[in-house]
């Protein structure tokens, strides 16, 4: 039977986080013809923004859990509505009911994982400097000139801790006077907000606040473009305001600065893909591409879908948790693009991105096709 919430509680959520912008829809579908679901299945936000408008969103089915907050929709959208944010607020209601779908559980395992461990991954907080055993990394003091914040994945997965490590060596070729704040750190948070549970964000949020108030972090380098933005568009709702820079952009810093010199070729063509919450959210698109347009022999080719209309992987709005059948990934669209560009190597800035690219890489069996990378990883590979 299908679960609908009370008008007035669906009313009043979504005035809450996004106030009364929804109620501007008129309905002209916009937002459905840039949503990349219509890629791989019939789906409608407009649909849904139109139900909510009444009070009358079905809360129990997968509809509402779908969006992956990629933000093509808003960008398009002539009336202003608030489509990511009514979606987050149906989310918030949904989860107080503690109303999921199958494929959402595995999100609730992770959420239990944040509460307890600090982390999504179910990983021991204790453990969450290991990867950087045996480098001349440091735990971050006040004088230190940043904070390199490595997040969540590329602590505690497998095949993103390279990329901690390739950035911490690139820091330390650059002569970065840099730490870390291991088992201190908590989840930035971003995506449990994305899937209803504002508090547990909350809790994540005031946590790290105090953590890098106490430290006297000033400068905060991330890996994540979501570390990104929630350090930099969401935490100063909690009246506070760190520097907050990707290391795409500090790399560029460096490397324009003299600090990191790039010594060797990469012979190689390579595209670029641009993470949502990087791209469209952030407008960072040149510091990638500049760094990968001053390294020798490197031929950057541009696929479809590109810059602001870049297709996303997938894995934003908490659905890097989701269970997602195989024929309705985006990210396997993606990689058949980088293929159809003629690229060696698919090039990103982000860790849901290189995880569900790699996954992608199995599905369509690309190993012999394209490589996939960090930047961090090229960068490594040639100063």
């Amino acid at each position: 039977m299908e679960t609908v919430a009370p008008f007035k509680e669906v009313i009043d959520e979504i005035k809450e986080s996004g106030g009364d912008a929804f109620r501007y829809c008129f309905q002209c579908g916009l937002c459905d013809t840039v949503c990349p679901w219509n890629k791989v299945r019939q789906f409608s936000i407009r649909k849904i923004i139109r139900e909510a408008t009444f009070g009358l969103t079905e809360i129990e089915g997968e509809n509402i859990w779908r969006c992956t907050t990629c933000g093509r929709c808003p960008e398009r959208c002539p009336r202003g509505v608030k489509q990511i944010e009514v979606g987050v607020s149906l989310r918030r209601v949904a989860s107080a009911y503690e109303v999921f779908p199958a494929s959402v559980r595995s999100a609730r395992t992770a959420r239990a994982s944040l509460i307890s461990e600090g982390n999504p991954l179910q990983v021991e907080r204790s453990k969450r400097a290991d990867w950087a055993k045996g480098l001349a990394v440091k735990t971050f003091s006040e004088e230190m000139e940043i904070l390199y914040f490595a997040g969540c994945y590329l602590s505690f997965d497998p095949r993103m801790k390279k990329v901690a490590v390739a950035t911490a060596d690139i820091l330390n070729k650059a002569g970065v006077d840099f730490g870390i704040l291991g088992n201190k750190e908590n989840c930035c948070g971003e995506s449990i907000r994305k899937i209803g549970s504002e508090n547990v964000f909350k809790d994540l949020a005031k946590q790290n606040i105090k953590t890098f108030i106490d430290a006297g972090v000033k400068k905060i380098v991330v890996s994540s473009p979501h570390c990104y933005h929630t350090f930099k568009n969401e935490y100063p709702e909690f009246m506070v305001n760190f520097e907050v820079i990707h290391i795409a952009q500090y790399i560029s810093e460096l490397i324009n600065e003299g600090r990191l010199q790039i010594s060797n070729a990469y012979d190689k063509k390579v595209t670029y893909h641009d993470p949502c919450y990087l791209g469209r959210h952030n407008d960072i698109y040149d510091a990638p591409r500049d760094i990968l347009q001053k390294i020798p022999g490197l031929e950057l080719v541009e696929m479809v879908d590109s810059r602001s209309n870049s297709l996303c992987c997938g894995g934003g709005g908490g659905r890097i948790w989701m269970d997602t059948p195989k024929e309705e990934r985006f990210s396997d669209i993606r990689l058949q693009q980088s293929k159809a560009s003629g690229a060696q190597v698919l090039v990103t800035a982000c860790p849901y991105c290189i995880t569900n690219f790699e996954e992608s890489r199995l599905n369509l069996e690309y190993d012999d096709v394209i490589e996939i990378k960090d930047i961090t990883e090229i960068i490594q590979e040639i100063i």
